[in-house]
């Protein structure tokens, strides 16, 4: 029988190397953050009379705001590694679907009124492929001069989507036929580390977050992510959970390798500047590697086989991928608004979490 690695106290298995091995736990119900998120924490705590709100008060939420966003999120997490202690059975209960769809509603319809109207999927990608020479975004702030506690706030964060980093975009490789199909999974098959559970980019960030003294625990900064953080990672849920948007999940995974190598690239500079170990650094480096050939294959093996199938799934391309730099730009003016003030970007500030690293700690 093979002895199981040991455990580091925290429910994360401890590696040879002093890395975490991925391991199946689940996290603990977040905090609520107003009444929709409420009810669906307290729905899931055990509380089966518990009267989901109706249709009136999600259209009454700013779609964006953090209550919906977390309820929204809590949702979907059922379909992943759901909640220490909740019933398997509440992943397709009818009354937190139908509140699941009310809120998806809203979150699509705030998006379709708010992206700008691309005509064709070439035009939305242009933006995104001709990046200007003196950027100001969050991987251009953290080359230049980020400090070690912003560099842990935005992997804390970062790690609501990471550390099931291409778990979303599997749900739509039944959906697709032909080249499409064939391309995207090789895609997936390096995100999962074409085979080797250590080189799964979930896991490398997981071996990122360690380095940094970081939790590396599923879930564990749930609580400190605000709502511009939880929508990036609603989209690829929403997205991926409907058959009805397969064009735009290719959209949303298109826009999210283009853009990738670049800041990649810029991240391991910022890592390497502040001096930090080689597994903090080998993240990024892979998506170096991996991400210049992946957004060749999405765009030109992907996507251009999809429209060729069901060119009717244009707009839909289009709307995941100008959805995609939609949220993440408002994440990183929400970042970046932060730092440059010498606040905390986060909810809580991660040294005042239970177990979390000093400020000057990286």
């Amino acid at each position: 029988m093979t002895t199981p690695p040991p455990d580091d106290g925290r429910g994360a298995a401890m590696r040879a190397d002093g890395t975490h091995a991925a391991t199946s736990y689940s996290p603990a119900l977040p905090t609520p953050r107003g009444p929709l998120s409420a009810a669906v924490i307290e729905t899931l705590s055990g509380d089966r009379h518990r009267v989901l709100p109706p249709r009136a008060t999600v259209t009454a939420t700013d779609a964006y705001g953090e209550d919906p966003q977390l309820a929204l999120y809590t949702c979907y997490e059922l379909h992943y590694r759901a909640f220490a202690g909740t019933d398997g059975r509440w992943e397709w209960d009818p009354e937190l679907l139908r509140l699941r769809g009310d809120l998806e509603s809203a979150f699509l319809a705030a998006l379709r009124h708010d992206l700008p109207h691309h005509s064709d999927v070439a035009s939305a990608l242009e933006p995104l492929l001709h990046e200007p020479v003196d950027g100001d975004g969050v991987s251009h702030f953290l080359e230049r001069g980020g400090e070690p506690w912003q560099v842990q706030e935005f992997v804390a964060m970062r790690s609501l989507y990471h550390l099931k980093e291409a778990d979303p975009h599997a749900w739509v490789i039944p959906r697709l036929l032909g080249q499409a199909k064939a391309s995207l999974v090789a895609v997936e098959y390096d995100e999962f580390g074409a085979g080797r559970a250590a080189r799964a980019h979930s896991q490398l960030f997981a071996d990122l977050m360690t380095g940094l003294g970081l939790d590396p625990r599923y879930g564990r900064y749930l609580d400190a992510a605000p709502a511009r953080m939880l929508a990036t990672v609603n989209l690829m849920s929403l997205l991926g959970l409907h058959r009805s948007l397969r064009g735009a999940l290719v959209g949303h995974f298109a826009a999210a390798e283009i853009t990738t190598a670049p800041s990649a690239h810029r991240m391991a500079q910022a890592l390497r500047r502040l001096k930090l170990p080689e597994q903090c650094v080998s993240f990024y480096t892979e998506h170096v590697e991996a991400d210049a050939v992946h957004e060749q294959v999405m765009r030109h093996e992907v996507i251009d086989d999809l429209l060729g199938r069901e060119p009717g799934l244009t707009p839909d391309v289009i709307f995941g991928i100008d959805a995609t730099s939609f949220l993440e730009d408002r994440l990183a003016d929400h970042l970046l608004s932060a730092w440059r003030t010498g606040t905390t970007s986060l909810r809580q500030p991660i040294q005042a979490l239970p177990g979390g690293p000093a400020r000057d700690t990286a």
